[in-house]
């Protein structure tokens, strides 16, 4: 515990260190006789202050921590914290903690370990270093816990001047700075009736829902083809255009194209197999069609 403080151990003169073991001497004379007032532990006389004092009870939530308690102990002596009897704060603050325990058990385990160390350092303030002991000795100690008390109080100080300090547009204000003017703001439009039924169908465009349903296409097979100019054909001997057999499939668009390939594709097949005559006039003319005879297997085409 004392080796952690100690890091930030301020080194202090030799003539500094004698006073302090002479204020001990004085203290254990007192204790030895009489009890001694507090304010002889302190560097100035101030008779009105003691130990018993009721402003020592104080509730221990409104502190941030030890180091905050010992500074409100030090500030209610109202004595210099370069000047201070660390002694007399370790006893006031062991006395402060017992009294506490003894009302609220639930006291933070902070201000235990606080208790503890300041009983510590007061047995290192009471016996003399020895000269075989290497640790750091009770003034050494008592003037580390003195550098952190001033150093929170100037902290402290300085947080109370920044919160007091007058903000610009509470306490002071700005020359020339902006009046609140409360502007109204109307809106006005104008749009014919197109413009509206515009604007009313494109909204109701965005909401529409279209289900598109793709319709089947009716497809011819190779075999439905040849099944439908079999009978269509038969043993026909004379010329016959193909279209005219296949007048009744050709009116509906759908069906027009799927028939006429399917049925070329068809005829191309019968003619391959001899079991029918094909012939065209010229380009782009119609395809002729008539049954052939058993044993011709030629197939005239007309230039």
């Amino acid at each position: 515990m004392g080796a952690g403080f100690s890091e930030q151990i301020m080194v202090k003169q030799e003539d500094r260190s004698k006073g302090k073991r002479q204020e001990v001497a004085e203290t254990l004379d007192n204790k030895a006789g009489k009890a001694a007032p507090m304010d002889r532990l302190w560097g100035e006389n101030d008779d009105s202050r003691l130990t018993g004092d009721p402003a020592l009870v104080v509730d221990v939530d409104g502190f941030e921590g030890p180091l905050d308690l010992l500074l409100h102990l030090a500030r209610n002596q109202k004595v210099d914290l370069s000047r201070i009897s660390i002694l007399a704060l370790a006893e006031q603050y062991l006395a402060f903690v017992e009294k506490v325990r003894a009302l609220r058990l639930e006291l933070a385990a902070d201000y235990l370990v606080m208790a503890a160390w300041l009983a510590f350092l007061k047995s290192k303030l009471l016996i003399p270093k020895q000269p075989g002991d290497d640790g750091e000795s009770g003034e050494e100690l008592a003037a580390v816990l003195q550098f952190r008390l001033k150093r929170l109080e100037a902290i402290r100080d300085a947080a109370a001047r920044l919160v007091n300090r007058n903000r610009l547009g509470r306490d002071v204000f700005a020359r020339g700075m902006p009046e609140m003017v409360i502007v109204e703001k109307r809106n006005a439009y104008s749009a014919s009736l197109y413009d509206l039924l515009t604007a009313y169908a494109a909204q109701r465009q965005k909401q529409a829902i279209t289900n598109v349903t793709i319709a089947r296409r009716g497809v011819w097979s190779l075999k439905d083809a040849r099944d439908i100019l079999n009978r269509l054909i038969g043993s026909l001997a004379d010329w016959k255009a193909l279209d005219s057999f296949l007048i009744e499939y050709l009116t509906d668009p759908d069906e027009r194209r799927t028939a006429i390939a399917s049925s070329f594709a068809a005829t191309l097949e019968l003619v391959r197999e001899g079991k029918m005559e094909m012939r065209q006039d010229e380009v782009f003319a119609p395809l002729y069609l008539r049954g052939r005879a058993q044993g011709i297997r030629a197939v005239e085409v007309a230039s």
